[in-house]
């Protein structure tokens, strides 16, 4: 392997759009490392992506959540290492049909996907643990995937409520074994942000498992 590409640190201010995908087969190759952010449609994804990248204009944010319908794939600046923006769920005026269609792919990647390195749970710190995030968490645990969530909006609360907020999400997650970062975050003061950015290097540059 390249030396230069083993010893170069990833760079989140790196990331650059790639690829949107409607289902599967669409995705990049499925090999390198790659890490997936999810939450509901309101829960501020796009504004988390854009505060760990430095770039404004990542992920789109929108007046009306829910528009992204598509898997987006962002490059960074190491070879095959991929950060991943899924659908958003829950406030998007679309027929029962779409989000049926939505939920599908989304399935396919998240079960065959073999070069996810762990899922980013992002969900509003005010109105934590909804049915979309509860879902996805008894997910991750059923196939053990590395989990970290970020209790986004810090911000809209005070301090101490927000301490209190993030104990109560806490003392709700301990029967799970998969979840390795509880991350209270804010996209606009950029809290939480190293300590996200920390945790995903560690999932991106780990070594690959050596298969028998």
């Amino acid at each position: 392997m390249d030396p230069d590409l083993t010893q170069k640190s990833v760079s989140f201010n790196s990331a650059r759009f790639l690829i949107s995908a409607s289902k599967l087969d669409e995705c990049p190759p499925d090999y390198g490392a790659e890490v997936a952010f999810a939450g509901r449609s309101n829960a501020g994804k796009s504004s988390a992506l854009n505060a760990i990248t430095v770039n404004g204009k990542l992920a789109r944010t929108s007046k009306t959540p829910g528009r992204t319908r598509l898997i987006n794939f962002f490059s960074l600046n190491k070879e095959n290492m991929h950060l991943v923006d899924l659908p958003g769920y829950g406030y998007a005026k679309v027929s029962r049909d779409m989000k049926d269609d939505w939920q599908k792919h989304l399935g396919h990647y998240l079960n065959e996907r073999r070069c996810l390195r762990g899922l980013v749970l992002v969900m509003d710190i005010r109105h934590p643990l909804t049915e979309f995030d509860q879902m996805m968490i008894e997910w991750c645990e059923h196939n053990k995937l590395p989990l970290m969530i970020l209790a986004t909006k810090a911000d809209k609360l005070k301090f101490g409520q927000a301490k209190t907020a993030m104990l109560g999400i806490a003392n709700k997650l301990k029967k799970y074994e998969y979840i390795e970062h509880l991350v209270m975050f804010s996209a606009t003061s950029k809290l939480g942000l190293d300590e996200c950015r920390a945790a995903l290097t560690n999932w991106l540059e780990a070594p690959d498992e050596v298969e028998d």
